[in-house]
């Protein structure tokens, strides 16, 4: 059964059995106090003090030898590593989502997005291993401040997941992973902490979903309805 669940991850993970999931994809509070230009912002985002209980919940909750991908703030990546190693994580890999545009320009002008790749025990090298490089398809961040790409968020679930697993994000936002989950053949459960994100989710998978029950002749299945 797949779940996108309103509430504190934290709080929720912790009643979910150990090793229940088979996947994790998540895209957490980059810890910038982050606001974008119509004032819109992320919980969670000005302090770390959920960060380490998330982690070791992650952990737990996740198969031996399974996988977990975790974009993360750059500017912040000492603060990330030293959790995801703390609750038992290895780093096997980095991911670069090469962009068209920049997002942001300081002393350089961003035009990636990056993610870990990180190994609770000792997971099966994939037989056709992704590059770790990836194309990165704007949003327009209709639905959320930090939206990621269904089309980015895809090619990770179907090499490190088989069709049926669990994907677990504990901080779901609009519910990109899950949709990606369901295109993807696989059952999902997201936990989003703030309402109008939550509703914005539900939304998305509510018009995914009918999209994939009764396909239209020729109708792309929408990636963010």
């Amino acid at each position: 059964m797949s779940r996108l669940m309103l509430g504190d991850c934290v709080q929720i993970m912790s009643r979910f059995p150990d090793t229940a999931v088979d996947f994790i994809l998540t895209d957490p509070p980059y810890l910038v106090n982050y606001r974008d230009r119509s004032g819109r912002s992320i919980a969670g985002d000005k302090n770390a003090e959920w960060l380490q209980p998330a982690c070791n919940e992650m952990f737990r909750v996740l198969k031996p030898d399974s996988l977990m991908v975790s974009f993360y703030g750059w500017n912040r990546v000492d603060t990330f590593v030293a959790a995801w190693k703390k609750a038992g994580f290895r780093i096997v890999g980095h991911l670069v989502f090469a962009k068209t545009y920049a997002s942001k320009s300081a002393f350089v002008s961003y035009q990636h997005e990056s993610a870990y790749l990180l190994a609770k025990g000792r997971p099966t090298l994939p037989a056709n291993p992704l590059p770790d490089v990836l194309p990165w398809k704007y949003t327009g961040n209709r639905h959320h401040p930090n939206e990621k790409p269904v089309s980015s968020l895809r090619p990770l679930i179907e090499s490190f997941s088989m069709p049926g697993g669990i994907v677990l994000d504990p901080f779901a936002g609009s519910a990109s992973t899950c949709v990606a989950a369901a295109l993807s053949r696989r059952r999902f459960v997201g936990i989003e902490l703030l309402p109008h994100y939550h509703a914005a989710g539900l939304r998305r998978l509510s018009a995914v979903q009918r999209a994939m029950l009764h396909p239209a002749a020729n109708d792309e299945i929408p990636e963010a309805a």
